[in-house]
Parts: structure tokens; sequence; C-alpha cells
């Protein structure tokens, strides 16, 4: 009886055992799975946060582009608007010039000349217009230049 109860005994424990056992590899594999599926959960909110930033940049790279695009649309008109008035009181001037030239020649009437000087005089004030207009336009010029620094 007595190796009886042994045989028992050392039954009893092997099998305890072997529970046991399986019962420490189940646990262990359920605190994996667990670790593993915290690991994905955490890995998808960092690529979740890294997304939405990426996203809030681009959109703020593009209105900063357009607003650089906007302001060299500005200064190319403002450039523009410039070399015509430029143009403008230049074109005025050598206008003036001949004017004057055929006025001192003496080849017109005295008649003639009053009216060549009267719109001699009428050029003369749509240029100093033009230059106060391209006074404006210099200093709108300076302004957006100053803008894009």
């Amino acid at each position: 009886m007595n190796h009886k109860l042994k045989l028992f005994f050392a039954f009893f424990i092997l099998i305890s055992t072997q529970q046991f056992y399986a019962q420490e590899i189940v646990t262990s594999q359920k605190a994996q799975d667990a670790v593993a599926k915290k690991a994905d959960q955490e890995a998808k909110k960092s690529s979740d946060e890294i997304h939405r930033k990426l996203n809030d940049e681009q959109s703020r790279l593009k209105k900063e582009q357009k607003k650089v695009e906007s302001h060299q649309k500005d200064l190319k008109n403002s450039e523009k608007n410039l070399d015509k008035t430029k143009q403008k009181i230049s074109k005025l001037e050598s206008d003036n010039q001949k004017i004057y030239s055929k006025v001192n020649s003496n080849s017109i009437t005295a008649e003639e000349a009053q009216k060549q000087e009267l719109k001699v005089k009428q050029k003369e004030v749509q240029i100093q217009k033009l230059k106060l207009k391209q006074i404006d336009q210099q200093k709108d010029l300076d302004k957006v230049k100053a803008t894009l620094l």
C-alpha cells in the first residue's frame, strides 16, 4: 500500500506540475498578446498624430506659398505700372522738347506759337501729375518689397 500511495502522490505531483506549467504558458501568452495589442495601439496613435501634424504643416505651407505668390504678383504689377508711368513721362517730355524746338525755330506764326506753348503747359501739367503718380507707385513698390523681406 505504501508503494501505491507513493505512486499516487508522484502521479498527482506530475499532473499538478503539468497543469501549473500549462497555466503559466497560457498566462504568459495572454500577457504577450496584451503587450502586443497595447504596442499596436500606441503605434497607431503615434502614426495618427504624425499624419495630423504633417497635414497641418502641409496646409500651412500651401497658405504661405499662396501668400508669397500673391506678393510676387503684386511686385510684378507694381514694377510694371511704374515702368509704364516712366515711359509716359519720357514720351511727354520728348513731345515737349519737339514743340519747344518748333517754337524756337521761328518757322511758325505768333498765334501758332501761343497754341504750341499752351500745349506745352498742358503737357507739363500732365507730366507733374504722372510724376506724383510715379512717386506713389514707387512707395507701393517699396512696401511690397518690404513685405517680401
